[in-house]
């Protein structure tokens, strides 16, 4: 399998040396306009492969005609949040950026399997997929999987519990409108409502939101080694058909109520991509907020009249 990473920045960069040492494909290719920044780290990540002792193949290029035959094209590209930027603040500039980027995916990887990184990640998975002309479960949105690993981590926090007993689910846009749903995480095979009061819960929703925002301003960047842990499982999961279920943003059609927006489900990811959304039943409470989220995306779409 031949994977792509277009954007060879920190998420780029983490993602090819995540894949690579972990054998997951035979084939990296890192693609940016800064050439020489791109083949120094291919040729770092190539060395660990031979610590490692793994056959991956890693390489850089600045010709979008090397992505030929990617089974898999990860979009890293865009300029990263900065300290006090919002999403929507990225928009316009990243927007261009991607539809640049869509447009030389579709010349040279017409069959790829496209996975959307760069912010505001919900709004560009729906440029990606309006200009590729893919069918949707080929445009896949990493987010809520980063969000969900957020949760993951306040709960431990918070309770103490390890990550490898705790099931968290958060669904809607990856910013600040985004749910976590405390009634669909399970630690230790409860539900986290039932082990927990109602201050704990705040703090760990609150803290589930505000984890993206934390890291701008500690780092002056956004994160880079969390979403590349993300996007390596997504991988893994398409590689080897393994039909687990992720919360991905995917385009609605009616599903949820809502239609014509990319935002965050749970869906089962195979080797096709997005093989099936799944439904949750939501309360009225949970159900509104999941309205608020799709009502601020289409707000950001409409700006881009796509």
């Amino acid at each position: 399998m031949k994977v792509t990473i277009i954007g060879a920045g920190n998420v780029g960069a983490s993602t090819c040396f995540l894949l690579a040492s972990k054998n997951i494909c035979s084939e990296i290719v890192l693609i940016d306009i800064v050439e020489d920044m791109a083949i120094g780290k291919a040729i770092d990540i190539s060395q660990s492969c031979s610590a490692f002792g793994v056959d991956t193949l890693v390489y850089a290029q600045n010709e979008y005609s090397k992505i030929s035959n990617s089974d898999i094209v990860v979009i890293t590209a865009g300029v990263p949040r900065k300290p006090g930027m919002s999403r929507e603040d990225l928009l316009q500039t990243n927007a261009k950026i991607i539809s640049s980027v869509t447009d030389e995916i579709k010349k040279y990887a017409p069959n790829s399997i496209i996975i959307v990184v760069s912010n505001p990640l919900d709004v560009l998975t729906y440029v990606t997929l309006k200009l590729s002309g893919f069918e949707k479960s080929r445009v896949i949105g990493m987010g809520g999987m980063l969000d969900s690993a957020r949760m993951t981590q306040a709960i431990f926090d918070e309770l103490g519990y390890p990550s490898s007993k705790i099931n968290s689910l958060v669904i809607g846009t990856h910013g600040e409108e985004m749910l976590p749903l405390a009634r669909f995480t399970f630690v230790d095979g409860k539900n986290l409502e039932e082990i927990t009061d109602k201050a704990s819960l705040e703090k760990i929703i609150q803290k589930t939101k505000s984890g993206g925002a934390e890291i701008v301003k500690r780092l002056g960047t956004s994160a880079y080694y969390a979403p590349a842990a993300s996007v390596c499982i997504l991988i893994d999961a398409i590689i080897k058909d393994k039909k687990t279920i992720h919360p991905c943003s995917t385009l609605l059609q009616g599903e949820y109520g809502s239609n014509d927006v990319c935002i965050g489900v749970p869906v089962v990811i195979g080797k096709n991509g997005i093989e099936k959304i799944e439904e949750l039943s939501l309360n009225d409470k949970e159900s509104q907020e999941f309205i608020d989220s799709v009502n601020a995306i289409k707000k950001m779409i409409n700006i881009l009249k796509i």
